[in-house]
């Protein structure tokens, strides 16, 4: 398959540290409560049967580096996979991602989520690292310039040293914790934030942050340039200099997946950015890519279509991202469902 995924000569250089997984999504078709006793949860033995599978492209890196190249932005991995990792690799590659800084580790597994949902929308996950937690073995030096990077839930080590080598080599970046919000304490927090220039988290790793640094979020903010608190259907709030501006979310016709959509709006984020627009205008183009996204099953299966994102964000917002001739610059994969994901 050729790719349909352009990139723009002149496209800004996107560094994005982050996963890159596998998710199995199981569908049990009854309600957990039912099977588990409350009186024995000390002695869990359990099984479910579960008649729809699904195995989808994940990873906050891999998922955001998606977006982009469907923005027709030019994304960067640096992350780690294992002996089962090559079909990553090369989707990326086929769809405009440079991946020179994924690095295949033979002895292990590609990080992979095993997530089993019940009729409640109850879920039960599992979660293998395998090859992430050696992704500080990729190092930002040869891959270096860049407009912008993004340090995202990755290996712990990867996270510290990558942010560092950012920093040093005056890559502006954004910190966005996300799940691995738990293996950092406050400090170590403060230390990440204070280098970065933005740090973007939903409401619940901002009241996550604050508990752990003391901090309230109008003082979080004062650490970097912007801190952008993502809230669900509510929209968001950017905070840019110390004041709140609310963003209420762009209309979404029918929610049917949640997953990648903080992914696919820290895309449009970074995208707003290294094309030089504020904050603001950046978080609503996230706010648009987010709502695409949450119309799709699987974190990579939405159509990154210039014409269309710059329709909605007209109609959420008011005015275009972009001038029309520029609608052109990236267009979709066809038939996208078949590339995309496993069921």
């Amino acid at each position: 398959m050729s790719s349909q995924w352009h990139t723009s000569w002149n496209a800004p250089r996107i560094l994005i540290s982050g996963s890159v997984a596998y998710d199995t999504i199981l569908v049990f078709e009854g309600h957990f409560k039912d099977h588990i006793l409350a009186d024995k949860v000390h002695m869990i033995n359990v099984a479910f049967l579960a008649p729809r599978l699904e195995r989808n492209y994940g990873g906050t890196a891999a998922n955001i580096a998606y977006s982009l190249a469907g923005l027709g932005a030019h994304p960067a991995v640096l992350a780690a996979v294992g002996r089962d990792g090559d079909d990553q690799i090369n989707r990326m590659k086929r769809i405009g991602v440079d991946v020179s800084g994924v690095m295949r580790i033979e002895e292990l597994w590609t990080a992979q989520a095993f997530i089993t949902t019940d009729l409640d929308d109850n879920q039960i996950t599992a979660f293998h690292p395998g090859a992430m937690d050696r992704a500080h073995e990729v190092r930002v030096a040869g891959h270096l310039p860049a407009a912008l990077g993004i340090i995202s839930p990755n290996g712990r080590q990867a996270m510290i040293d990558h942010a560092e080598s950012f920093r040093v080599n005056d890559v502006p970046f954004v910190f966005d914790p996300g799940q691995a919000l738990p293996m950092f304490d406050g400090d170590a927090l403060r230390g990440m934030m204070e280098g970065a220039v933005a740090v973007t988290v939903n409401d619940y790793e901002c009241s996550m942050i604050t508990q752990k640094t003391g901090l309230e979020e109008s003082e979080l903010a004062r650490l970097v340039n912007a801190l952008i608190v993502t809230r669900g259907g509510e929209g968001c709030t950017v905070w840019v200099d110390g004041e709140p501006h609310p963003i209420p979310a762009a209309a979404i016709s029918h929610a049917v997946d949640p997953t990648g959509c903080g992914d696919a709006f820290r895309a449009g984020v970074l995208y707003g950015r290294s094309t030089g627009k504020d904050w603001v205008a950046s978080a609503r183009l996230g706010s648009v890519l987010g709502a695409m996204k949450i119309e799709h099953s699987g974190a990579q299966s939405h159509v990154v279509d210039r014409k269309v994102i710059a329709e909605r964000y007209e109609a959420a917002y008011g005015d275009r991202p972009w001038p029309e001739s520029e609608d052109a610059l990236a267009t979709d994969l066809d038939d996208h469902h078949h590339h995309h994901q496993w069921t």
